[in-house]
């Protein structure tokens, strides 16, 4: 794709708000295009070559001056274009800031086109009740604090995880044993569930109602034992 400069983007923008029944003019105090039509709120829309981090907070700015303010910038289906691999993302973040999204198709042979993604609208967020329950809950079960806010290095550490350590760390100790006698040193209520699913692979059936620790189960851990340590102490 060629390469634009934001002067580029401004006559599709300009044709596409006449078009409209709009006045409009560049470059009115900081913003970079401002449409008028009747006693309407004005227009605003700001200009960048690709979708970036300073065409939001310009953006944001704005909305001091109009409700009506827009984010436009040339859109390129490329690999490595933000655009293409974050649509949803962003046109999900323009709706909670309150701003519109246009994307602006700049072709050689043809006229540049103008795509309007979204429109300005107050956000009301809509909570996921569910979600926050499942949030609350994972709260209150977890033990301690045992993940480094930011970190990837290892999985998380969930309360299922916990629960799954205890048993581990449980028949790392005693050697194979039986649900019941796990449940009952752990508390888990879970504990069959949770040696029967085998989410990590740490578990094995010897026979009926009996487990055992897998090397898998022993490397779990190796891995955890700063949690395991803070679980069984």
């Amino acid at each position: 794709m060629p390469e634009f400069s934001e002067t580029d983007l401004y006559p599709p923008i300009k044709r596409f708000l006449e078009d409209q029944g709009y006045e409009v003019k560049g470059e009115i105090a900081d913003c970079d295009v401002v449409a008028i039509r009747g006693d309407e709120d004005p227009i605003i829309v700001e200009l960048k070559t690709t979708f970036n981090l300073p065409l939001v907070l310009q953006g944001v700015r704005r909305t001091t001056v109009s409700d009506t303010v827009y984010l436009a910038f040339a859109a390129t289906d490329a690999a490595s274009s933000m655009w293409r691999r974050h649509r949803r993302d962003i046109t999900k973040l323009c709706r909670m800031l309150g701003l519109g999204l246009l994307a602006i198709r700049m072709r050689d042979t043809r006229e540049p086109v103008v795509e309007v993604h979204l429109d300005p609208a107050p956000y009301q967020p809509r909570k996921a009740k569910r979600r926050q329950t499942m949030l609350l809950r994972e709260f209150q079960q977890r033990v301690g604090d045992p993940n480094r806010g930011g970190s990837s290095k290892r999985p998380i550490v969930t309360a299922y995880r916990q629960d799954a350590l205890r048993c581990a760390a449980l028949l790392n100790a005693r050697g194979p044993s039986k649900v019941s006698a796990i449940r009952a040193e752990t508390g888990i209520e879970k504990v069959q569930k949770i040696l029967q699913r085998d989410v990590y692979g740490w578990f094995r059936r010897t026979e009926r109602a009996v487990y055992e620790l897998t090397p898998n189960g022993v490397r779990a851990l190796e891995t955890y034992a700063d949690v395991v340590a803070g679980l069984v102490s």
